[in-house]
Parts: structure tokens; C-alpha cells; sequence
């Protein structure tokens, strides 16, 4: 069918309300886009702009995917689907209705659903999934994205987002859902549970027990802003129980909003999105800032040095994690300890953990492959988790979650923070440390929006061409030029290059497998700061010009 006979097949059978949006579209671009394709179900479920159609999230896509689970579940786990799912939903326009449209779905098939009465963390929602010994796990988010989007991401039942080797197969159940007008949505009230207060409390005891410095007296001034997302109360009370008193809301961001009213974008990645938590801290005299994203998975920071606030990247809140956890635990280190990074996420605090004798593990991009080695771990007395982190921001220290976890960072951040300050040294000042010890590394991101099928089309072109190059076509210094999607390196197959540099500094480059984007990340080694960034400049500029992308 063409796109055109899609939306007229949907004019047929959906509610009123969304008829009358489709029949509002003008635009033939915009119906196109609409319908064109469905959108997709993923290695880890759907995310997309909202709105009605097919390639668009909205009740009908979330009931498809949402059968297709089901139907998952009763061929591949029927032996434990009275176990049930548990579904939790973020601040994000649509969300409490979308958690609601999949718990019916799944009654109206006979699998128990226990939904949170109000919205919570992702960490929360994997934490409970293991908590309560589920089968399987929803959230409806699209974390970090602009306002536009939701999604809905499935997990498994160790609280880890599902990875190929399951959602393979499960997105065979949900493409074999065609007639979605007529699936049952009615629900059953028998088998659907609504949880809360209980669950979160013995999350953030399972938090707090990853705590460095318990039960001791705190001195550190916090700003915290939850970016209008559902970390506001579960990071206020894990601090509030370690002892952190001082701590300040930015009141303007403190209540959900789906609209994202008081930032261009909720993404703790943009420098814009704690401006106001800086702005309080400069007017409090605090001594840090930190910010979570909408469902409270990434976590961004900003630390006092001198009269300033200095922003910290992802790459940099991990290493500096890295050498504090290990430091403060070396008594508990042990030849299995292992430290866990994706292939993206700069090297530094790789090498920390190398040089205090931790093993070092590298994964694919996403969270989910580092909640993967969790699991492995569990039956492999070679390697004992002790942290994961990605340089997009997320953080995990300890297995009560198995998704990235901006509660416990939060809590480890501020200890950190903390004890430093008693040292009279700033976050700033043990970085440099950190930096005269183990060699500078500029770490960077350029990431490029290329929407609609024209600019998906252009990414596989990107991709094409330097898959086809010479390894130094368009890079002068390369040593070697890596292509996972031969599936290198002990690694599943994946659509990213990595461009190694003589001096082992490198360049990658790979597709969102969430938005319309395709991203290139440096991890460059210098001198100083100056060199490796004029020198990161000259790589982006050879990008730009080679590809078109700006």
C-alpha cells in the first residue's frame, strides 16, 4: 500500500478525535511522513514525534507494540506470565495515557499489569521489574528528546532494556499485528495493580546503600533542578536520607511539564538546559548543580570554581566517578572488579580504573548492553560489576537497577563533592589532577539532524561512503579504520566506524538509533585543552565539508 492508501484506510476506523487531525493535514509532505512507513519497533521499542498515524506515536502504535508483546509472551514465557509486567511512564505529554493504553492491552490478553499511580525514574521501573520478580517491563519516555517525542521501551526480567538477540524476536510478534483496529483494549480490572509509595521507598533504600560515606554529616549547598521530569521527589529524598540538607529546587522546573516550558530542551547534554539552576547557584553561593532529565536517567552537573559554575561533561562526571568510587572501595577490590563502558565514551576513565587494577569491559552504544553484562555477570565469577557509564551522561554504580541511574548519581556526586570540599578542593581542581596523572583527553560530540526519508537517505549515504573509503580518504592520520557492523571486536554487528589516529586518539561516527540523526564523536588526546579542540575543529570541519551537514 502507498502512503496515500494508508491514511485513507485509517480515516475509516479511528476515533473521532484523531480523524479530525488527519483530516486537518494541509500538507502532503507532512501525510507522507505520516504514513510512509510504521514506526519502527526497535532493539529496545518505539520512539517517535506524537501525533496520529502510522510512523507517529500515538494509542494505535502503542496498542500494536503493546500486543505484539503479549502475544511475545504467551509463545516464548507462558510459563511465567502470571508473573506479570510492570509499567511505569514519565513526564511527557501523553505518557499516563499511553502506560494505561499498554496495561489494557496486555489484561485484555491475560498477563497481569502493575502500574505506577504516578510518574516515576526509569531506574525506578527496572528496579521494580527485579523487585518484584516480573517477567517483563514497560516505560513510556523518550528520555531526553525534544517535546514532540515519546517512546516506549520493553525490558526484560532482570530490569535491563532488551538487546537484539530478544528484541529480534519479539519485533516478529509485534510486525505480525496487523489488524489494529481490532485489538482488545477493553482492559481487566482483576488483573491490574496500581503501585507506589512502597516501591519507591525500598528503591531509594536499595540507592542509598551505594552511598560512600553513610551516616555522616554533609556541608555541601545543592541546586537541584528535575527539568520538569519525575526525578524531583525520588533524588530529593535519596539526598534528604544521606544527609545532604542544604538543597535547593529551582521551583520554575520543580513540577512535571510535558512541554518543557522553561528550557529549549530538557537534555542535561545542552549546555541551556541548567541555566537556571546556574543562575540560583551564582545567587546562593552553592557549591554544585545538578540537573536530571525527564525520566531521571542522565544527569548533568555543573561545580563552583572561583566565582564561576563550570558545566562538566559526560566523559568527565564518569571519570571523576571512576576515581572516586574505585579510591573510596579499594579495600573491597578484587581481581573480578570490573568497570564498564561503551565503545563511544572517552578513555579516561578507562585508564583510571586500569591503573587501579580493574578490569575494563567496552560494550555497544546504549545503556542496555552494559544492563547485558550485569546479567552475564551474574553466572561469571571472572567479573563483578562495580560500574557502568556512557559518555551521553549516564551512570550506574551497583545492580539494584540495570538501566542507567540518575539517582545514584546524583547521591555519589554529591558525596563526592562533598568529601572534596572538606579537602578544600573543588570538582575542577580534582579533574586537573586527574589530567596531570593520566594525560588530557578532549572528548566531543557533533550531532547532525537530518529528518524526514530525504535525510535518512543522506545517512546511509554518509555511512556508505566511509564504509567504501580508503581507511585515511578523509582523515589524514589514520592507523586503522574499525567497521563494526562486521560485528569486530567480541562485539553484535552495529552501524558505526571508528577511525583510530596514530596516536590512539579516535573518531566515530554512527546513526541514532533514536532520532534522525547521525553523530561523531571525538576522543582526542593533547597537550592541553586549546590543541585537542583547534584539532577537533579541523576533524569537523573536513565532516561538514566532505558530507554536507550544515
Amino acid at each position: 500500500m502507498s502512503y496515500k492508501d494508508v491514511y485513507k484506510d485509517w480515516l475509516t476506523w479511528v476515533d473521532e478525535k484523531t480523524k479530525k487531525e488527519l483530516l486537518a493535514l494541509t500538507d502532503e509532505k507532512e501525510i507522507e511522513d505520516r504514513f510512509y512507513k510504521n514506526l519502527e519497533f526497535g532493539t529496545g521499542g518505539l520512539r517517535g514525534i506524537m501525533g496520529a498515524g502510522s510512523n507517529r506515536m500515538n494509542k494505535y502504535t502503542i496498542r500494536k507494540a503493546t500486543k505484539g508483546l503479549a502475544d511475545y509472551l504467551w509463545a516464548e514465557k507462558k510459563d511465567d506470565v502470571q508473573r506479570g509486567v510492570v509499567i511505569a511512564y514519565d513526564s511527557r505529554n501523553h505518557s499516563p495515557e499511553f502506560a494505561l493504553e499498554a496495561a489494557r492491552v496486555l489484561c485484555s490478553a491475560g498477563i497481569p499489569v502493575k502500574l505506577f499511580e504516578e510518574l516515576e525514574p526509569t531506574p525506578v521501573l527496572s528496579f521494580a521489574v527485579k523487585y518484584l520478580h516480573a517477567i517483563a517491563g514497560i516505560v513510556i519516555t523518550a528520555s531526553h528528546n525534544p517535546k514532540e517525542y515519546n517512546g516506549y521501551k520493553v525490558y526484560d526480567e532482570f530490569g535491563d532494556q532488551i538487546v537484539p538477540q530478544i528484541a529480534n524476536t519479539l519485533i516478529q510478534y509485534v510486525n505480525a499485528v496487523i489488524d489494529i483496529p481490532h485489538i482488545d483494549a477493553a482492559g481487566n480490572d482483576s488483573l491490574l495493580t496500581y503501585i507506589g509509595d512502597e516501591i519507591v521507598d525500598a528503591f531509594v533504600q536499595a540507592v542509598y546503600e551505594q552511598s560512600v560515606f553513610p551516616n555522616t554529616e554533609k556541608h555541601l549547598k545543592i541546586v537541584y533542578t528535575p527539568l520538569h521530569g519525575a526525578g524531583n521527589k525520588p533524588v530529593r529524598k535519596t539526598l534528604e536520607t544521606a544527609g545532604f540538607h542544604d538543597v535547593h529546587v529551582v521551583v520554575s522546573q520543580e513540577q512535571p511539564d510535558g512541554n518543557f516550558s522553561t528550557v529549549v530542551s530538557p537534555n542535561p547534554e545542552e549546555p541551556g538546559a541548567l541555566a537556571l539552576g546556574i543562575a540560583l547557584a551564582k545567587e546562593m553561593q552553592a557549591d554544585i548543580v545538578i540537573g536530571t532529565d525527564p525520566d531521571s536517567d542522565r544527569i548533568g552537573v555543573g561545580v563552583r570554581d572561583g566565582e564561576s559554575i563550570v558545566l562538566l561533561t559526560g566523559n568527565q562526571i564518569g571519570a571523576l566517578l571512576v576515581d572516586f568510587i574505585l579510591s573510596m572501595r579499594r579495600d573491597f577490590l578484587k581481581p573480578a572488579s570490573t568497570l564498564v563502558k561503551t565503545v563511544v565514551t572517552g578513555e579516561l576513565g578507562a585508564d583510571i580504573a586500569r591503573a587501579k587494577g580493574v578490569q575494563v569491559a567496552e560494550t555497544l552504544t546504549g545503556f542496555k548492553y552494559i544492563g547485558e553484562k550485569i546479567t552475564q555477570y551474574m553466572n561469571d565469577t571472572s567479573h563483578d560489576f562495580i560500574m557502568g557509564y556512557e559518555e551521553s551522561y549516564g551512570y550506574l554504580v551497583g545492580t539494584h537497577a540495570q538501566d542507567k541511574d540518575a539517582v545514584v548519581a546524583a547521591l555519589l556526586i554529591c558525596e563526592m563533592a562533598d568529601h572534596y570540599k572538606s579537602q578544600g578542593k573543588t570538582l575542577v581542581m580534582v579533574l586537573q589532577s586527574l589530567y596531570n596523572t593520566y594525560g588530557y583527553y578532549f572528548d566531543a560530540l557533533s550531532s547532525y539532524t537530518l529528518k524526514g526519508i530525504e535525510g535518512m537517505e543522506h545517512i546511509q549515504s554518509i555511512m556508505k561512503q566511509l564504509r567504501e573509503s580508503a581507511k585515511n580518504a578523509f582523515i589524514p592520520d589514520v592507523k586503522e579504520k574499525l567497521d563494526y557492523a562486521a560485528g569486530i571486536c567480541g562485539l553484535p554487528p552495529a552501524d558505526m566506524i571508528k577511525f583510530v589516529l596514530q596516536d590512539d586518539s579516535w573518531i566515530a561516527v554512527r546513526p541514532s538509533g533514536t532520532e534522525p540523526k547521525i553523530k561523531i564523536y571525538y576522543s582526542l588526546r593533547g597537550e592541553h585543552k586549546e590543541a585537542a579542540q583547534m584539532r577537533m575543529e579541523q576533524y569537523k570541519t573536513i565532516f561538514e565539508k566532505n558530507f554536507t551537514l550544515i
